[in-house]
């Protein structure tokens, strides 16, 4: 199984209609899908797919088509994940109508272009397993604790504001969150493991 790190993109166009595929970590999807939605206020759909491992090692996937015909954008999208293998990533394509109906058949090779377009751009990771944990850290700390996150590829899927301070929920392999303790030292204090 495969996975990636970080956002990547490509746009193509189908008769006018242009599709922009974002291939992402499954922890940036609910985040990236709010973020899209408000910088493309004129599109039309906004298709999705996802495939995630959860904590009974079961794979979980879902797509979405958004207004498009049933089948015809979220199934195909969803493919392209199964096909490279791909787990703990979502994959959002938001589209542009172009003034001419493609047909489903031309919706699926669309969707499904737009899908492996974005692959073709990503930097392609073997897939570890990700632990969530919980720690907090004071507002003097926040900013240097974000910094570390990022450059240890720690996912954050909740931060909670506090009197005290924040309180992170955050996702990485064994190892990167290690190196993110070690690199924090007493900046922050764990809470808890919130799973495996």
């Amino acid at each position: 199984m495969k996975t990636v790190a970080v956002i990547f993109t490509e746009t193509i166009e189908v008769k006018g209609s242009k599709f922009i595929a974002f291939l992402i970590p499954i922890v940036s999807f609910e985040a990236e899908m709010n973020r899209l939605r408000e910088l493309h206020p004129k599109a039309v759909h906004f298709v999705s797919a996802s495939r995630r491992i959860n904590e009974y090692e079961q794979i979980i996937e879902s797509s979405s088509d958004d207004g498009e015909p049933k089948g015809t954008s979220g199934k195909p999208t969803l493919s392209v994940l199964q096909g490279h293998d791909l787990i703990n990533v979502a994959l959002i394509t938001v589209r542009y109508f172009g003034g001419t109906k493609l047909g489903p058949g031309g919706l699926v090779r669309a969707y499904a272009s737009a899908a492996n377009a974005a692959y073709a751009q990503a930097h392609i990771l073997p897939y570890e397993k990700l632990l969530r944990e919980r720690f907090s850290c004071d507002y003097s700390s926040v900013s240097k604790v974000e910094y570390a996150m990022e450059n240890n590829k720690i996912g954050c899927y909740h931060k909670e504001f506090g009197s005290n301070g924040i309180e992170f929920d955050v996702e990485g392999t064994k190892e990167s969150l290690r190196e993110l303790y070690d690199v924090l030292g007493r900046s922050i204090t764990p809470c808890s493991i919130v799973s495996h």
